[in-house]
């Protein structure tokens, strides 16, 4: 059977004290920690478990710096058979929309595939709506929320998706996008030859002008998006707060009279 799978991967802050470009307002990457964004690991795992499970091949995809070569690395590592970067200074500072567009020209410029899987969303931006815009660009089915692949057939798959009463099962033609969450499986550790192999690989590198032979480079990074960031801000840290004491009768007098002085009971 063999199915030809493209799982999208991103490189994000290991930390969440990030900087804004009062600029450009967008995040300056320069000179933090970095990792692979945890969900795009679930999505990895079960890409190489379906590659296990059928036959086929896990093409990995990141757009970002040239640092982000590590976190396709680490795909290859886990199992993926090829990797490709989209790294320009031309695709910098896009918004979801500029960047599921210049991911569904890198796809297209692929070719051929079966399965798109992403993460449920990233733990930089945490908006979630990469995967379902790219599935746009390209026209195809998407599930969101996917805990399960109950089945793989010819042309179609069967999921379990997540919802708040509990899960759907959906039967879903093929090619079609998937974003999982992280209950779908827990992500393999690479074994240290695994790592030296994918140390040695190769990483195909697309700039913009690889892109525009086939796509509109207006529609591209910092130009091609409608929406930036204009400022983030930490939370303040909670103050105050009372701590009540004494045996359970007294503590709920003491608790109910607090409320109602408060104004939650009247």
């Amino acid at each position: 059977m063999g199915l030809r799978i493209i799982v999208c991967v991103k490189q994000v802050p290991a930390t969440q004290e990030v900087k804004i470009d009062p600029e450009r307002g967008t995040l300056i990457r320069e000179g933090i920690e970095v990792e692979t964004n945890p969900f795009d690991l679930n999505a990895l795992e079960e890409g190489v478990r379906i590659k296990e499970r059928v036959g086929g091949k896990v093409i990995a995809i990141s757009m970002g710096p040239p640092q982000a070569e590590s976190t396709l690395r680490e795909a290859l590592a886990m199992g993926a058979d090829e990797a490709i970067l989209l790294s320009d200074r031309a695709l910098a500072g896009a918004d979801t929309l500029a960047t599921s567009y210049t991911l569904s020209c890198a796809i297209r410029k692929i070719g051929k595939f079966d399965l798109i899987i992403c993460g449920e969303k990233t733990t930089d931006g945490d908006t979630a709506q990469v995967g379902p815009e790219l599935a746009e660009n390209l026209g195809i089915p998407f599930v969101p929320y996917v805990r399960k692949i109950e089945e793989i057939g010819e042309d179609y798959l069967i999921v379990h998706r997540e919802i708040e009463e509990g899960y759907q099962v959906v039967r879903v033609p093929l090619p079609c996008l998937l974003t999982v969450t992280k209950d779908i499986n827990d992500p393999r550790l690479p074994s240290l030859k695994d790592k030296i192999r994918a140390r040695k690989a190769q990483i195909r590198v697309w700039t913009a002008e690889d892109l525009a032979e086939i796509c509109e480079r207006s529609r591209f990074g910092l130009e091609g998006s409608p929406t930036r960031v204009i400022k983030v801000e930490t939370p303040p840290e909670p103050t105050g707060g009372e701590v009540l004491r004494g045996d359970p009768k007294e503590l709920a007098k003491k608790l109910v009279e607090k409320l109602i002085e408060l104004g939650f009971v009247r």
